[in-house]
């Protein structure tokens, strides 16, 4: 017995010993276990498993990623080997809402963790979920629309917005910051939902003013329901700014600079209990550079060939503005009041030095010199205020009204200095002083209504006025005597009375309808102060739509949607001024243009194919009226001015893909569409048949978690019109971005190996023979080449902490057809081309 209690003592005390040796009772070192993480991931209407989802892990509170993975084809995933320790764990897919697990622990007595079924909501569903602030994904494709997130970029670090809409699946933006959606420039941009008066006139002039920096996100919405203005025929985009309401005081400071575009930012937000404040303001500078210019025209005269050419260098700096207010009460749990101010500008300077040759049919070539003087201001605000009310009964039933004014002015002073070699009676030679004072009021008011029914049904319906005042004051001098004929005041009033009703409902858990109609109102008058006779007319409009989407296994979708829009026509097109700075090459708008009317039937797919994310969609667009440049030819005079000249009838097709492999991220696809219209054109009907096409790839590599990298390419054909093509464009770079806690540091690298581009553009109406052989005829090439090679570095600095969630002004105007490039309220002139590109 006593050898037993002994062999029992020395045993204890053995195990006590290796016990504290090994770590037993907390001393010394564990035991090294690794356990694993497992679940599913799975639709939570349909209960589908959701394949491909991507999930990433980080420990808890901290920005690095451990591991990604992604999720088996039926829905289940595992992260092995995984360290003792609390976890965060991100699931994201395209489609639906990002879920965030937080705290998920392991520890040695319990190494695994199964998480169960983890439900991800579609993103057209709307849930009182709390605020997620990890990294979204750069794309997400959603029911409604397609969301590009800016604010993940870094490559755009400096650049404006036409930088960032270049990015954009199914956005084409060319050299001027012109913006095409499926190939038609007839789209509406909203800056946090509501319009603006910066894109009144001259949608490319207001993206330059609009630094990338202060984007949160961009929507695009191909087919808009009836709550949507009628206006913007091929679709909306709606660009998110990074404000919102908050609780505390925070801000951030941006610096980017760079050999072509200089820009810097300061925004501020401040917010307690019920009451916020936000408000940010911004300069940007684009270095004064060089750009070279030509053109070549052969025209029919009654005797017979005229030729006019010209060659020269111009050079043009941008120096511009803005900034923007925002406030909000929340009176109680049920009455909300929310109000903006923003105001932006910028001036644009250009001089030139061109030489250049006339020759009459017959006669002496007569060689000439010009001097070219620009000086652009363009500037304008917006003020709007929203009260919102809902109701204690039902949280998802809504009463918004609205009132926006917008205000927006252009000066435009063009002058210019002309000498020929053959002028003997001071016929030709001419200093000219062209002027156009423009001015543009919009007052806007609003109510929507919301109210949900039973079984998932929710009526939407409201009630909207639109009243624009426009005027333009426009005068030309000639060695100082006003011409009359080139002077007048132009006066335009447009009103657009509009009244809808949408239904949506789902049916079955996996099909989405809505169903609307828009009616819509308009009456126009317009008046001059001399001579000219004004005009009346008015015209109403039926608008229905109509979409319905079917979810499919595995995140698969498809959807079918039809819609009717309207396409009126801003003053950038109805403007009489007369720019007549190049004489020989004028161009002037046309009052009495007619909207253009668009009809859409859309078909579009989602789906995933090993890992590979897929959107695609096919669609067909009748747009009747069509508003094209048209060029006609008088005695060598050439007139640019915009005319209703028949149908175009396009197919087109659209494909988005992406696959993220590890840390790095791969996105491309491109869009072709055809042009096939026909009109008349100077008298003569004619038609055409050709196609349009672009093609872009993006990717991103994550190098730590604090530390990307990204790239970029673009490109896209030439733009067709019955009577030419427009330049085609192409642009790559690169971009890299480091975080060190409240700092960021950037570089953005744009086409390293060109240090300048050419853009070429052919006009023509010619016999079948492609020969000039009748009177208003003519041959036209223009050509321009500038500076691109950009370099540039970019700061970023935040300080304070707040809550932010988002909150937006209720008006909404889609609704003109907004100018191209260059030209303000009233028109470029022939001899002003070239601009500039911001890098």
């Amino acid at each position: 017995m006593k050898k037993l209690l002994l062999f029992l003592a020395l045993s204890f005390c053995f195990s006590f010993s290796s016990y504290a040796q090994f770590g037993g009772f907390g001393m010394g070192g564990g035991k090294k276990i690794k356990g694993k993480i497992t679940g599913s991931v799975i639709d939570s209407v349909s209960g589908e498993p959701v394949a491909y989802a991507t999930l990433v892990l980080k420990n808890a509170g901290m920005s690095r990623e451990k591991d990604g993975i992604l999720t088996e084809d039926n829905g289940k995933f595992k992260f092995g080997e995984v360290k003792t320790g609390k976890y965060d764990v991100y699931v994201s897919f395209l489609g639906y809402n990002d879920k965030l697990l937080e705290d998920i622990e392991l520890t040695l007595k319990n190494p695994d963790k199964d998480l169960g079924k983890i439900q991800l909501v579609p993103a057209n569903y709307v849930l009182d979920a709390v605020e997620i602030s990890e990294t979204r994904s750069l794309i997400e494709n959603k029911v409604d629309k397609l969301v590009y997130n800016v604010e993940q970029d870094a490559s755009l670090a400096g650049g404006d917005a036409a930088d960032a809409l270049r990015k954009v699946p199914l956005l084409t933006v060319d050299l001027e910051g012109n913006v095409s959606l499926r190939g038609s420039r007839n789209v509406r941009i909203l800056i946090n939902g509501k319009p603006s008066g910066m894109f009144s006139n001259n949608v490319a002039d207001a993206l330059k003013m609009f630094p990338a920096d202060q984007i949160k996100k961009v929507e695009v919405i191909t087919s808009p329901s009836a709550k949507y203005d009628g206006e913007g025929s091929s679709g909306i985009i709606n660009i998110i700014t990074k404000k919102g309401n908050i609780e505390g005081v925070a801000g951030t400071v941006n610096l980017s600079l760079g050999n072509r575009q200089n820009t810097g930012s300061l925004n501020l937000n401040a917010g307690k209990g019920r009451f916020g404040f936000s408000s940010n303001g911004g300069v940007f500078y684009s270095v004064p550079a060089d750009a070279t210019q030509s053109m070549n025209r052969q025209s029919y005269t009654d005797a017979g060939i005229s030729s006019y050419t010209y060659d020269g260098i111009n050079n043009t700096g941008r120096l511009g503005f803005n900034g923007t207010a925002s406030a909000f009460y929340d009176v109680n749990a049920f009455n909300a009041f929310n109000t903006s101010i923003s105001y932006q500008g910028f001036g644009f300077d250009m001089d030139g030095d061109l030489s250049g040759v006339i020759a009459a049919a017959g006669g002496t070539p007569n060689e000439f010199t010009r001097e070219l003087e620009m000086n652009n201001l363009f500037s304008g605000y917006d003020w709007s205020s929203d009260y919102t009310r809902t109701f204690e009964e039902d949280k998802d039933r809504e009463l918004v009204l609205g009132y926006q004014l917008s205000g927006n002015i252009q000066n435009q002073e063009n002058f210019t200095n002309e000498t020929y070699t053959f002028d003997t009676e001071n016929v030709l030679t001419r200093r000219a002083d062209i002027f156009n004072d423009g001015d543009n009021l919009e007052s806007t008011i609003q109510i929507d209504y919301t109210h949900p029914l039973p079984k998932s049904y929710k009526l939407e319906t409201g009630a909207k006025a639109v009243l624009r005042d426009i005027k333009s004051d426009y005068y030309t001098e000639n060695d100082g005597t006003q011409v009359p004929a080139l002077s007048n005041l132009f006066e335009y009033n447009q009103d657009v009375y509009a009244g809808y009703a949408s239904l949506s409902w789902i049916w079955a858990k996996k099909y989405s309808f809505i169903a609307g109609v828009r009616y819509e109102r308009t009456q126009i008058d317009g008046s001059y102060r001399d001579d000219l006779p004004g005009f009346e007319n008015g015209y109403e409009n039926w608008l229905p739509s109509f979409t319905v989407s079917r979810n499919l296994k595995n995140f698969r979708s498809i959807k079918l949607s039809y819609t009717r829009r309207i396409q009126r026509p801003s003053l950038f097109y109805i403007n009489p001024f007369n720019n007549n700075t190049d004489v020989l090459n004028q161009v002037i708008g046309n009052p009495n243009l007619s909207p253009e009317l668009v009809d859409q039937i859309e078909l579009s797919h989602n789906t995933n194919l090993a890992g590979f994310t897929v959107f695609g969609s096919a669609y067909y667009k009748r747009t009747t009226d069509i508003i094209e440049t048209i060029v006609s030819v008088d005695n060598g005079v050439s007139t640019n001015s915009f005319f209703n000249i028949g149908e175009n009838n396009a197919f087109g097709l659209n494909l988005f893909t992406t696959k993220s492999i590890n840390n790095f991220t791969l996105r491309g696809g491109g869009n072709i569409y055809t042009y096939d219209a026909q009109g008349i054109v100077n008298g003569e009907t004619l038609s055409r048949q050709t196609y349009e096409y672009n093609l872009f790839a993006s990717g991103e590599y994550t190098i730590t978690g604090d530390f990307k990298a990204d790239f970029f390419g673009f490109f896209k054909s030439p733009s067709r019109s019955l009577t030419g093509d427009q330049p085609a464009f192409s642009i790559w770079g690169f971009g890299l971005r480091r975080d060190y806690g409240a700092w960021s540091f950037g570089l953005r690298v744009i086409e390293p190996f060109e240090a300048n581009k050419e853009f070429n553009s052919d006009n023509k109406i010619t016999d079948d023979n492609g020969q000039l052989s009748a009177v208003g005829q003519y041959t036209q090439q223009t050509g321009f080449s500038i500076p691109f090679r950009s370099l540039g570095v970019s700061l970023k600095y935040k300080f304070g902490k707040v809550d932010f969630k988002q909150r937006r002004s209720k008006v909404k105007n889609d609704d003109l057809k907004q100018g191209q490039g260059g030209g303000g309220q009233g028109q470029g002139g022939g001899s002003g081309g070239g601009g500039g590109f911001g890098g």
